[in-house]
């Protein structure tokens, strides 16, 4: 019986897990170094993109125990004064979705579990196993080794298994350097209700930070450090940022920000986001998926859609593979090998326009963090040029929204 062994269970690895159980095919294992991570951050965003792949592996609607609500809108605000608004949904397809990842992915698992998936959790994997010149399993921490036909590499943007088999990734010149707010307490609370269920989006002098209502309560808060021409140093203390947001955000929310007690922020966890793309994810015995491959910017949330739709489409070509129970073991190999690269082909278009995509937006905001004429002209200018940016900003949200046609 063909083996495939899958390291980290992110939304790759856990939804990589179900579609190969659920076909019944094969022998599937999953390992996964640190459980409690699961339950750190982890982005909320489920575009149209996310919940097609959600639904083809048999996963959506979600029950009532994975906290997750529709998106209501986006808002964008630039030095305290409405930019645009859009509301959800727009052109085709769903809303989008907030949710709570950490359950998202314990209910992939159990469901995986309960279709054959064997787990190991809590197990770190060291190395990879060698056979001639094939990936044959893996070596875990307590020195035991696990076989497989194939090593599916899920373990992130770091990926061990990606430095160990010398698969190269082209990054991007400078990584993004992220700090991670929640806010908590009745001013959260109070600031949540009047989100009304949207993203916001708030650049004003140096700074570029993005607000919304978090499917576990309370809100969650990014800001964006650094950039060309942004020299300001973070705030130290709560008290600082409460000041530092409220003097880019609108007057209510600005009033309602500073009204939160020192114990209402909790943070900030700072990311080094290293964005960028394998032009290779397969080597004999191997392939790379999710993160692994293509380590993304958190800019409109495509972390978690992508790697739901790596899953997707790994197995569709992983399953038949898996098949080939009565083949010898060089023609299970073989035919393994050919899937991963076929995999490799049929993902690469779509996070090549993504990343692409995400980098036009960056620019942008960048250039409103760092021009104060070009803020200063906008603000002015906004009843009039608001909703023409906001008509032109909907039609180039089409391929961060749903991606390309899945294989």
């Amino acid at each position: 019986m063909a083996r495939v062994l899958i390291v980290g269970a992110g939304p790759a690895g856990a939804g990589l897990a179900l579609a190969l159980a659920r076909r019944g095919q094969g022998q599937v294992e999953l390992v996964e170094a640190s459980p409690e991570a699961l339950g750190r951050f982890r982005g909320e965003g489920l575009m149209p993109s996310g919940l097609e792949a959600l639904a083809r592996l048999e996963a959506w609607p979600l029950p009532a125990a994975v906290p997750h609500r529709r998106l209501s809108g986006w808002s964008f605000q630039l030095e305290g004064r409405p930019l645009f608004q859009v509301d959800e949904p727009f052109g085709a397809g769903p809303a989008c979705h907030l949710i709570d990842q950490p359950s998202l992915l314990q209910h992939l698992l159990s469901k995986a579990e309960g279709a054959g998936c064997r787990l190991h959790l809590g197990q770190a994997v060291v190395g990879l196993v060698r056979e001639r010149d094939r990936v044959s399993g893996v070596e875990l921490a307590d020195g035991r080794r696990l076989e497989a036909d194939l090593v599916v590499a899920c373990d992130g943007r770091s990926s061990t298994l990606r430095r160990l088999a010398g698969l190269p990734l082209e990054e991007e010149a400078e990584p993004l350097r992220v700090l991670w707010f929640r806010l908590s307490g009745p001013a959260a609370e109070a600031i949540a209700a009047n989100l009304a269920g949207r993203f916001v989006t708030v650049i004003g002098s140096g700074d570029s930070w993005a607000l919304f209502a978090s499917t576990r309560g309370g809100l969650q808060l990014g800001w964006l450090e650094g950039g060309a021409g942004v020299a300001p140093v973070p705030p130290t203390t709560p008290a600082a940022w409460r000041e530092r947001w409220a003097a880019v955000a609108p007057p209510v929310l600005g009033s309602r920000l500073r009204q939160l007690a020192d114990g209402d922020v909790e943070g900030p966890l700072r990311l080094t986001v290293k964005v960028g793309l394998a032009p290779c994810w397969h080597a004999p015995g191997l392939l790379l998926l999710g993160d692994a491959a293509h380590p993304l910017s958190p800019l409109r949330a495509q972390g978690l859609n992508m790697a739901l739709r790596d899953a997707v489409v790994a197995g569709e070509y992983l399953g038949p593979a898996l098949a080939t129970a009565d083949a010898s073991a060089n023609a299970t190999a073989a035919a393994l090998d050919a899937a991963a690269a076929a995999v490799t082909a049929a993902r690469l278009p779509e996070l090549r326009a993504v990343q692409a995509d995400q980098r036009r937006e960056a620019q942008r905001a960048e250039l409103l963090r760092s021009q104060g004429w070009l803020r200063a002209l906008l603000r002015a200018l906004a009843p009039w040029a608001g909703p023409v940016i906001a008509r032109r900003w909907v039609r180039e949200q089409d391929r961060l929204r749903h991606g390309l046609p899945l294989a």
